[in-house]
């Protein structure tokens, strides 16, 4: 061994120390490797140079990887997701075992074109709402709905970012990169006997921390709020018992209104018309939603005009009335609130006694009562600060709901565009990260915003650390243990080893990482025995994609605080997993890419 390569493999073992420690964040630890990899050349001429420790912060993965961040926002910003959660809760709140079984397929249809991060952390809180209506143990839910994420990830080369980085990496090697669905004949035969497991056979092993909401916090402020029944809505002819506001959305129908008639504490078999005004009381983010009932409108944004309506900076916020605020004593309609601000009042929140009410329009403001406003940042800042005193901002729980299908089409059609060549994959993301900001459905600030910039710093990082590896000849070194020690047993042993060499790095490191690590001790490998690496590079990207032995995987980690789990219950619920996926990937992968000589 060169000193080069020892040099190599302690700063790996460095490395896997402090990802283990969780001392330093991870952008801080790859910060750290590229300076090692680097600053010592002058004295060990094999590490890397300047240029070649940053050539992969510059390389298609990382634009890869950021146009698939915007996109995923695209999607939540406008709607799309609410929209699914609303469904979610409606399951949940009568058929439990449906509702757990339907956020399992849920979550792996999404997951396959979507990072499992991110489809976990979209999840989360949809699943831990409808869990709290239902009377569900979050615990039953949330480790299922990772595992299930984390499954389908292997279908599509964008479905983790794991994937994406070897794939990116495999032209250093001379390899083509991964076509958009070629991990999938082994990856949905994985998905496929994983998610059998987690609906059939992992509820017994998940344990149960009781209802979710004994965990759940204090509830905030319940607010009063107008809808209409739209024209033409579906929900006409419907009672209140099927339009289930109260189980979907933690929604209270308190009055009705239709045309002259008055309805206080309607009975759950009123039938709705169109034209029907509702009083409803629930929280702020729950009347909010109402934006994505189909045939049901906020009342005060339905009589806005053309020229008013919502734009695509617009801000929902909650302010008091201040003792002292002109405001006080008269009703939204006298003080033509809206004409003298811009600002549309959504909903009231009544400091004291709630009083008998039939329209916002009549209520009078007392001190301390708290309106949801909508409007413009130029709006808000026109308010007159004796009024109102602004408290929160919850512009994040008003997706742009007039924008979902335009942003879902632009995901759906730069997956299409990718998967099918018409345009290279860095492109079409590019292109559909341009079009969401064009057509308004997200705005620039959002998109920057919405990038992991820690994730794509540490897989830059372990870019070069690969390359390291590589010129180093610490690969090399490793690959000959490996086929000295192991290759007497078959080819299939060696994929064996190089899967649970994979599997185990993944734990303490991020599954990119450890990818990143081992895939130049793969190739190596494969030159050794004269064979095509292919077959051990696609063995090395389904071990990084599939670990379930502990909460360390990020999306495990989402829901492990959630869900009050405990160390030992990933190892319980994710060993049968982990077994299970390393056999069919040890028998499947030779079947699927056959150990032919190197040409």
């Amino acid at each position: 061994m060169t000193l080069a390569a020892a040099y190599t493999l302690g700063l790996m073992v460095l490395a896997l120390a402090l990802f283990a420690s969780d001392r330093l964040r991870v952008d801080v630890i790859a910060l750290i490797i590229i300076l090692l990899l680097t600053i010592p050349r002058r004295w060990i001429p094999e590490l890397l140079t300047a240029d070649e420790a940053l050539a992969g912060f510059g390389s298609d993965t990382i634009m890869i990887l950021i146009g698939l961040f915007v996109l995923t926002a695209g999607i939540i910003k406008t709607g799309v997701v609410e929209r699914l959660g609303l469904r979610l809760a409606s399951l949940g709140s009568t058929r439990p075992v449906a509702f757990s079984r339907f956020i399992i397929l849920a979550a792996a249809f999404v997951s396959a074109f979507v990072s499992n991060t991110l489809t976990t952390a979209v999840f989360l809180p949809l699943v831990i709402g409808a869990s709290q209506r239902a009377s569900l143990p979050a615990s039953k839910l949330l480790m299922p709905l990772a595992f299930a994420s984390i499954l389908t990830g292997t279908l599509t080369v964008i479905g983790t970012s794991t994937n994406l980085v070897v794939s990116g990496q495999m032209d250093e090697y001379g390899l083509a990169p991964l076509r958009f669905f070629e991990l999938a004949p082994v990856g949905g035969c994985i998905a496929i006997v994983g998610l059998a497991y987690l609906i059939f056979l992992a509820p017994p092993l998940i344990p149960d921390r009781g209802p979710a909401n004994e965990a759940s916090p204090k509830e905030s402020r319940r607010y009063l709020s107008e809808v209409v029944v739209t024209r033409k809505s579906p929900l006409a002819g419907k009672t209140l018992a099927q339009l289930r506001l109260g189980d979907v959305l933690s929604l209270l129908v308190v009055s009705i209104r239709r045309s002259t008639r008055r309805i206080l504490h309607p009975w759950q078999t009123h039938e709705l018309r169109e034209g029907d005004e509702l009083v409803i009381e629930g929280r702020a983010e729950d009347i909010l939603s109402v934006k994505d009932l189909a045939g049901m409108a906020i009342k005060p944004e339905e009589k806005l005009t053309a020229d008013e309506k919502p734009k695509a900076n617009t801000r929902m916020v909650e302010a008091m009335v201040l003792p002292r605020s002109p405001l006080v004593g008269g009703t939204l309609g006298e003080t033509r609130f809206h004409r003298g601000t811009g600002l549309t009042v959504l909903a009231i929140h009544p400091a004291h006694e709630r009083r008998q009410v039939t329209t916002l329009s009549d209520w009078r403001l007392r001190p301390s009562d708290v309106l949801l406003l909508q409007g413009t940042p130029e709006d808000f800042d026109r308010l007159p600060r004796e009024s109102l005193l602004l408290l929160e901002d919850l512009s994040a729980h008003h997706p742009r709901s007039v924008k979902g299908t335009t942003a879902a089409g632009i995901f759906i059609g730069i997956i299409l565009l990718g998967a099918t060549g018409v345009l290279s994959l860095p492109i079409a993301v590019l292109l559909g990260v341009l079009l969401l900001v064009v057509l308004r459905c997200l705005t620039a600030e959002e998109a920057y915003a919405a990038v992991d910039w820690r994730l794509l710093v540490m897989i830059g990082a372990m870019m070069a650390f690969g390359r390291a590896m590589e010129k180093s000849g610490a690969s090399a070194w490793v690959a000959g243990l490996v086929v000295d020690h192991v290759s007497h047993y078959g080819r299939v042993a060696v994929i064996a080893a190089l899967y649970l060499l994979t599997m185990i790095l993944s734990q303490p490191m991020s599954n990119q990482a450890a990818a990143l690590i081992v895939l130049p001790v793969a190739v190596h490998t494969a030159h050794k025995l004269g064979v095509d690496p292919r077959s051990f590079v696609i063995t090395v990207t389904l071990a990084a994609s599939c670990s379930f032995l502990t909460p360390l995987e990020p999306a495990c980690l989402l829901v492990y605080g959630p869900g009050r789990y405990r160390f030992s219950d990933y190892l319980r619920a994710g060993f049968p997993l982990t077994v299970a996926a390393f056999a069919i990937a040890i028998v499947l992968v030779p079947v699927f890419w056959p150990f032919q000589a190197a040409g």
